[in-house]
């Protein structure tokens, strides 16, 4: 079962919502010029982790992803993937 709260504050835990927001609002103040979501922060772990070479069994399982083919789309763009193509 998935919890409700997704960090835990000194008070008690923040709600879903509550980190959205905090995170949309970061965005904001940052001056990005597009919405920022939290659920972003998880698509940069992916591409973060394709990028510095971690197996795609490795991320699917770290994302928790029940098919591989979620994960596959982290790895399809991530530039190791394309390192040694030019060297001579």
């Amino acid at each position: 079962m998935i919890s409700v709260s997704a960090f835990l504050s000194a008070i008690r835990p923040l709600a879903f919502d509550t980190v959205g927001g905090i995170v949309e609002r970061a965005g904001q103040l940052a001056g990005l010029p597009f919405p920022v979501h939290a659920h972003m922060l998880r698509h940069g772990t992916g591409y973060y982790l394709a990028n510095r070479g971690i197996d795609t069994r490795t991320i699917q399982s770290y994302l928790g992803h029940k098919n591989i083919q979620h994960t596959v789309h982290y790895t399809e763009l991530a530039s190791v993937r394309f390192q040694g193509l030019w060297d001579d």
